[in-house]
Parts: structure tokens; C-alpha cells; sequence
């Protein structure tokens, strides 16, 4: 039985009735809580890097297709562009679910309180009315649609399909690419990567992270650099270790230990001395005579040490390696700090060590840069966190006829800490970047995370404050996250959008 055109007309008009509602409601919805729905936008796994003209874009063709499909001349051509319209944003959604790196929220308008699940159903069931709507119609003669031959007017559906889900794909891609390599400062907090498991008072704000051995912590203490408090993850068993070191007439003033599997270092740059031992006996057994002055340090192995000291002109920061033996070796690497204006508080930063890579990595403080290098500081490469703070913000006073230099002003630090658990470089940011929470940045730290081997920005996340007190510290394994917050001693187990990124480089070198 064939359904008359009076019949056939009012089936479009409802259709296109309920498109309008659709639409101008999500419009209006997202143009009234324009703000939020740009960071959302700017959360989004597959949009992040053209939320700017995305959040412009989709209320303004929501409007404009709404406008269409009230106009019975082009009511066609409006079914049409919905059609195609439903159809990217359930594309949007399949790539969420499958293809994406995490899943945000599920927000926006009508559908706030829906699942990604019951968007996919909710955006179907429009497209299968879009579809009606467009057979039903593929007779009228009002416009240039209803005018076309059958199968161009079927052929024009399929390629008006294929289009949309093309452009998404592409969209996705190349926001993909953008974030990872050339990211505009557009962070990403997937939904949990940390979860808060134990906490533990010091009730000193002395302690530091001195390494990590079989599933236990070590703190060393700057005012007791002989004993290490050793914890487990879950801060049940607490251990004082105490270093066997016979030798009192050492001026120590920065003594710091370190610790790297079967050993254990206890240094200070300003003697300068670095001594050494194996975690089986906690004694000191030997020494790696003739080293130099140093500001910081990071063992390689039993005998050769990263470091960087102000043995360049000027008293210049400089990166280099020392390698204990008869005779000592020291090797400095002048062309990795990058001098921008003193070569000593611009080039100030983090030095760490990544025994998977096999990696020297030195985050600057005061710019978006970090070096990393091989273990003979051999440059690997310069990256660049994703701030856009590129050359320090800082002003430097001369005193004393030029022989002394002062911070003139408080200056812009960019990177407050950094850690190192394989190929990950967990990074403390100072700045905030673009559509990014207020509230979020008075409440907690934020953490960028970098991919190493493939030099480029994997997420952020954030670590709340504890009595108002920031984050002083961090250390990570492939299963936790140690954080030092005040007198606090704070672990985080890591979960599998993270661990996966770790274990993932793990099994490459099995």
C-alpha cells in the first residue's frame, strides 16, 4: 500500500520538528554555558587541539541547520545536512569508546545526564529518522535534492555519509598528532589516573626521596643524611636504616643519599666527595676519589655519575660525567644548557637519571625545555613541555662591583619538580594552560606527563593539597606515585592508563 504524499509531508515535518528542538536546544544549551562547554571541548581526546573553532563552530551549524529545515524550499537539504551532522557526532562517539586513549565525561545539554552508551543509541536513532526522512522525500520537486535522478539522490546520501565519517577520522588524527608533538598548551586530565590509597605523617618537612628497592620507599632526612626511614606501599612496616660510616672529619653541608639497586650513594658537592656502598650491609665501602664540585648528581652505575656544577665561565651551570677509576675521568658536555641570559639562574633546573633508557634528562625550572642525552652526555635530543614559556622570565641583580648576582624580581618558574619512572617524565607545571579550571589550580598541583622515548605529552592529572600545603616532592614506580606534601607522605597507586604507558616500553626491552 502505497503512503500518500499529505501522509509523507507530515512525517518529514515531524522529523524536521524534531531535529529543530534538537538542535536549538543543544545550541542554546551550549552558547549559555559557552565557557564550560569550550573546556570540555578542550578534555576531549578527539577535539583538543581545535576546541577554540569547534565550540564556535557546532552551535552555529546547529542554529543554521535548525533555520533550514523551517523553511519548506530547503527542508530537504536541512534533513540532509542533520543527517550528516548526527552522524559525525556518532562517529565522535565510536572513536571515544574504541579508539581514544581514555573516555572523558559525557555532557552537553539534553543529553547531560546520558552515557556514552546511551548517546550512541540516543544519536542512532535520530540518524534512522534522517534516513526516513530523506526517502520519504526523494519525489518532492521543491528543491534541487527532490529533483535529482534515484541514484543520485542515493549516491549523494552515501557520499554525504561517507564525508562525515571521514571528516571525523581525519579530525581525529590529526588532534592526535597535534597534541602529542605540537601541542597549544592544551592539557588533558583523563578521568583518574592516580588513586589515593595511604597516607603517612612525618611530622618533619626534612625528608626526600632517596630511591625505591623491592616494594619499599626510602626517605633520606637533609638534617640526618646517616639514617633513611624506609616504608612499604602500604606504610605498615616502617625501618630505620642506619649507613655504617666510620669517618668523622668530613665537612659535610649538603650530604644527600641516593639510591640505585644493589647500591647506595652518599654524596655532597660542596666537599666535593661521593661515597658509596651495597644495600645488603649499609656500609660505606668505598670511595670515587677526584670527583668534582657539584650542585647535583645522579648515578649512572657503580662508578659513573651525571652531574652538573658551575665549573663553566662565569660559574655557569654545565652537565657533565665523572667516572671513577685510576685514573678518574671527568667529561664535560658545554653544549647541552642552553645559556639565555646569566647561563646560572636561567639555565637552573632538575637533573635525573632513567636506568630503562639509559637516559641523562635535565628540566630547566624557568622555561618549557628539557634535554635528554645518552650516559656519555651525548645530546639525544631538546623537548619542550607543553607551556609556552620559552625563554625565562627572570631579572638578575649585580652586587659587589658585578661579583655578585641576585633574583632582582620573583621569577616565572614553569617546572617546580620532575620524576622519572622509565620512559615516563612526570613534570610539576606552574602554568596553566588554555581552558583550564580555575578552582582545579587553587586546589592542587598538576602533574604533565611525557613520553620520553617518543618525545611527546601523554596527560595531566592533579595532586590535591593537604591543609593547604603543596606538593614538595614526587617520586614514581611502575605501580605508585610518592608524593611529599608538608610533614605529609602521601602514595597513589598508579592505574592502568598509566601503568600501560609504562609496562608497555618494559616488555620492548624484554
Amino acid at each position: 500500500m502505497k503512503v500518500s504524499q499529505h501522509i509523507k509531508n507530515s512525517i518529514i515535518e515531524t522529523i524536521s520538528i524534531m531535529y529543530v528542538l534538537l538542535f536549538i536546544y543543544a545550541a542554546v544549551s551550549k552558547l549559555l554555558d559557552f565557557e564550560n562547554f569550550q573546556v570540555q571541548l578542550g578534555q576531549s581526546p578527539l577535539l583538543s587541539a581545535f576546541a577554540s573553532w569547534v565550540s564556535w563552530g557546532v552551535p552555529i551549524i546547529e542554529i543554521l541547520i535548525a533555520l533550514t529545515l523551517l523553511i519548506p524550499r530547503y527542508r530537504l537539504v536541512g534533513l540532509f545536512a542533520a543527517f550528516s551532522l548526527m552522524v559525525m557526532f556518532t562517529t565522535y562517539i565510536i572513536i571515544i569508546l574504541n579508539f581514544s586513549s581514555f573516555v572523558p565525561c559525557s555532557c552537553g545539554g539534553i543529553l547531560e545526564k546520558l552515557g556514552w552508551t546511551e548517546h550512541l543509541v540516543f544519536n542512532s536513532l535520530f540518524i534512522l529518522l534522517g534516513v526516513m526522512g530523506l526517502l520519504l522525500g526523494s519525489h518532492q520537486n521543491n528543491s534541487f535534492m527532490g529533483r535529482m535522478k534515484p541514484s543520485s539522490y542515493f549516491i549523494t546520501i552515501l557520499f554525504g555519509l561517507l564525508l562525515s565519517v571521514g571528516s571525523v577520522i581525519v579530525l581525529f588524527v590529526s588532534s592526535e598528532e597535534i597534541m602529542h608533538h605540537e601541542n597549544p598548551f592544551i592539557r588533558r586530565y583523563p578521568h583518574h589516573p592516580i588513586a589515593l590509597t595511604h597516607t603517612a605523617d612525618l611530622k618533619f618537612n626534612s625528608y626526600y626521596f632517596a630511591g625505591y628497592i623491592n616494594d619499599r620507599v626510602y626517605l633520606g632526612n637533609y638534617t640526618d643524611p646517616l639514617h633513611v626511614l624506609s616504608m612499604d606501599t602500604a606504610l605498615q612496616h616502617r625501618q630505620i636504616v642506619k649507613i655504617a660510616f666510620d669517618q668523622t672529619d668530613i665537612p659535610f653541608r649538603m650530604a644527600k643519599v641516593v639510591i640505585r639497586a644493589p647500591y647506595f650513594y652518599l654524596m655532597d658537592g660542596t666537599v666535593p666527595t661521593i661515597f658509596s656502598g651495597n644495600i645488603k650491609d649499609w656500609k660505606i665501602s668505598k670511595e670515587l676519589k677526584n670527583c668534582p664540585s657539584f650542585t647535583l648528581a645522579e648515578p649512572i652505575d657503580s662508578s659513573i655519575i651525571a652531574f652538573r656544577s658551575n665549573n663553566s665561565k662565569k660559574g655557569a651551570h654545565i652537565v657533565g660525567v665523572f667516572t671513577a677509576g685510576r685514573p678518574a675521568k671527568i667529561h664535560y658536555a658545554p653544549q647541552l644548557l642552553q645559556k639565555q641570559i646569566d647561563g646560572i639562574f636561567d639555565t637552573d633546573g632538575m637533573l635525573q637519571y632513567s636506568t630503562l633508557l639509559n637516559r641523562i634528562v635535565y628540566v630547566y625550572f624557568y622555561r618549557n625545555q628539557f634535554i635528554v642525552a645518552n650516559k656519555n652526555s651525548t645530546l639525544d635530543y631538546r623537548g619542550s613541555t607543553i607551556d609556552t614559556v620559552a625563554h625565562a622570565k627572570i631579572k638578575i641583580a649585580y652586587l659587589k662591583g658585578r661579583t655578585e648576582r641576585k633574583m632582582a624580581a620573583p621569577p616565572l618558574t614553569v617546572n617546580a619538580h620532575t620524576a622519572i619512572c622509565n620512559n615516563l617524565l612526570f613534570v610539576h607545571s606552574m602554568v596553566p594552560g588554555r581552558y583550564e579550571n580555575n578552582t582545579l589550580w587553587k586546589q592542587a598541583s598538576i602533574i604533565d606527563v611525557y613520553d620520553l622515548k617518543k618525545n611527546a605529552y601523554v596527560m595531566s592529572f592533579p595532586i590535591y593539597k593537604i591543609d593547604g600545603k603543596e606538593l614538595q616532592s614526587l617520586f614514581v614506580t611502575s605501580t605508585h606515585l610518592y608524593a611529599l606534601i608538608g610533614e605529609q607522605l602521601v602514595i597513589y597507586e598508579l592505574k592502568a592508563i598509566l601503568q600501560n604507558e609504562i609496562k608497555s616500553v618494559e616488555k620492548e626491552k624484554t
